[in-house]
């Protein structure tokens, strides 16, 4: 019964909450409240708010000898992660049967073991940080490490659902995506969306004012 309820009506409430949640936030961000901006534009805000997007993916000069650690452990989780979801063999054949109805080439197993390895070792740098770091632990809240952990059971439940043998395993994996899935559109994780909005809307902002962001 239990593993009717995790692949079935959890399953699909899940999904549904994460749509749902996320279609509305965005909206919420694009057509808010937002104050006229009756500044005279010196220069186009198109052009500034495309730059920001790329150029924030390089940290400024003066900061990165002070945030070394978190942008080399950051890329680190987050390229792994991504390979992990995306390109790891179980996963490939998921997104073929549950969504697209095609599929690609996965990666071989060495491969998801070492992107797996990058995105848990990205991942506890960057938590360790934040908890070892005064500044970083100070503007930390609940979320952030609830986020965190939530990613890291996904993660590890993941890697134990490889030994397809196991039911109870191969459960214990969907039901913390399902927990993640439905944490997602309320929580930071949601950067995982609004961080190209943003960099696109300071770029525009600062650009309007002829000013390099």
């Amino acid at each position: 019964m239990i593993e009717t309820f995790i692949d079935g009506p959890l399953w699909y409430f899940s999904l549904v909450v994460f749509s749902i949640g996320v279609i509305w936030q965005l909206l919420s961000i694009a057509f808010g409240r937002h104050k006229p901006d009756l500044s005279v534009p010196r220069e186009s805000a198109v052009p500034g708010a495309i730059k920001t997007v790329f150029s924030r993916f390089v940290p400024h000069k003066s900061m990165t000898s002070k945030t070394r650690i978190q942008i080399v452990a950051g890329y680190i989780f987050h390229l792994g992660l991504f390979a992990v979801i995306f390109f790891a063999a179980p996963h490939v054949v998921f997104f073929e049967k549950e969504f697209l109805g095609f599929g690609w080439t996965p990666m071989p197993h060495w491969a998801f073991i070492v992107a797996s390895e990058f995105a848990f070792f990205g991942l506890l740098v960057l938590w360790l940080r934040r908890m070892t770091n005064m500044v970083s632990r100070l503007i930390s809240s609940l979320d952030d490490h609830i986020a965190a952990i939530l990613t890291f059971v996904v993660m590890l439940t993941g890697c134990l659902a490889l030994l397809e043998s196991f039911t109870a395993l191969r459960l214990l994996h969907r039901f913390s995506v399902e927990l993640f899935l439905i944490y997602f559109p309320f929580s930071c994780l949601m950067h995982t969306f609004t961080f190209v909005p943003s960099r696109l809307f300071t770029g525009a902002w600062f650009a309007r004012r002829g000013v390099s962001s």
